[in-house]
């Protein structure tokens, strides 16, 4: 679990559809940066494959950041998230790499995420080789609401790997998450829809720990 060694406690996943009106998403994802975000899971499935391959490649060039795509792998990208029920694309865990002509190395070329709702689902994710689950809903959420219902808090803790509480989190609720044994916290639309969405970031940041 190499990889995952080194995930942070806040994940921000990107909806640009959220934004308030004039917002640009790559805008808001650097100022997010700067107040601490480093890992980022673009969504934007609506985007045909050219603009959001280009949408990852500018998200990647901001500094400290790793870029994670949902569903679907992309080149310019670290890492990608898997659906719930999405293939396993074990593939993309080990690459070859070429080590100046002497014998190959294996090491891993993405962090791996698979979307969880439940306990048992995350272990499934475990076992197949993901770096890092999400595990939703943890409470009611604007984004997706009626969606549900929400995961008993008990199902956060004990994981091999580590289970990021995602759905209606909040600054409000973000540290008891944490308290119940979540790893850590992975947030959008409380991101995305805020007025200032780095002052956000820095509030979860303060709630669940760096």
């Amino acid at each position: 679990m190499s990889a995952a060694a080194g995930l942070p406690r806040l994940i921000l996943l990107t909806d640009r559809s959220q934004l308030r009106l004039g917002r640009g998403l790559v805008r808001t994802v650097a100022e997010c940066v700067s107040a601490g975000l480093t890992h980022v899971v673009v969504r934007e499935h609506d985007l045909d494959p050219h603009a959001r391959h280009g949408l990852i490649t500018a998200l990647a060039e901001i500094d400290d950041l790793t870029v994670i795509s949902s569903r679907t792998d992309d080149p310019a990208a670290h890492g990608v998230h898997l659906a719930a029920d999405g293939p396993c694309n074990a593939e993309l865990l080990p690459l070859p790499e070429s080590n100046d002509g002497a014998e190959e190395v294996i090491t891993p070329r993405y962090i791996v995420g698979r979307s969880c709702h439940s306990a048992v689902e995350v272990k499934q994710a475990a076992g197949e080789g993901a770096d890092y689950a999400t595990l939703s809903p943890y409470a009611e959420t604007a984004s997706k609401p009626g969606y549900g219902p929400p995961i008993e808090p008990a199902e956060l803790a004990g994981h091999e790997i580590p289970a990021f509480a995602l759905g209606g989190i909040t600054r409000d609720n973000a540290a008891a998450a944490r308290e119940a044994g979540a790893y850590g916290v992975a947030v959008m639309g409380a991101v995305m829809r805020a007025a200032d969405p780095a002052a956000e970031v820095a509030a979860l940041l303060t709630a669940v720990g760096r």
